[in-house]
């Protein structure tokens, strides 16, 4: 069966200051339960915010490191998940119910991609 990797992009910016709400964390634990019975979650998790971040990168022949925040970047990648599903469509449908999972005031994209073998 084919993996998928969930590349959740928030707005730092526009994000509740407070967080997820404790209904929030209700709604989404309930359905990390149930995906994961359901053999599909093979992993996921939250990322620390960008300015606790660094961005390591390779041009010219050298290396150059950014400390964040970034201040360059309106969307951010604050989570993901590695989801095993049948198809596309089943890995989308558990990604539009995680989608749900929150309050209007949320912005979020997600980014759904097949990974791919060696």
């Amino acid at each position: 069966m084919p993996r998928f990797l969930t590349l959740i992009r928030i707005d730092e910016k526009n994000a509740p200051a407070e967080g997820p709400s404790p209904e929030l964390m209700e709604r989404m634990s309930a359905l990390f339960e149930e995906i994961t019975k359901a053999g599909v979650m093979l992993d996921t998790a939250g990322l620390a915010p960008t300015s606790e971040g660094t961005r390591v990168t390779w041009s010219g022949g050298k290396l150059s490191y950014t400390d964040g925040p970034f201040t360059e970047s309106k969307e951010v990648i604050g989570g993901y998940s590695i989801v095993q599903a049948k198809d596309k469509a089943e890995a989308l449908e558990w990604t539009k119910r995680f989608l749900q999972t929150h309050e209007d005031y949320w912005t979020i994209t997600a980014e759904v991609r097949e990974i791919t073998e060696g």
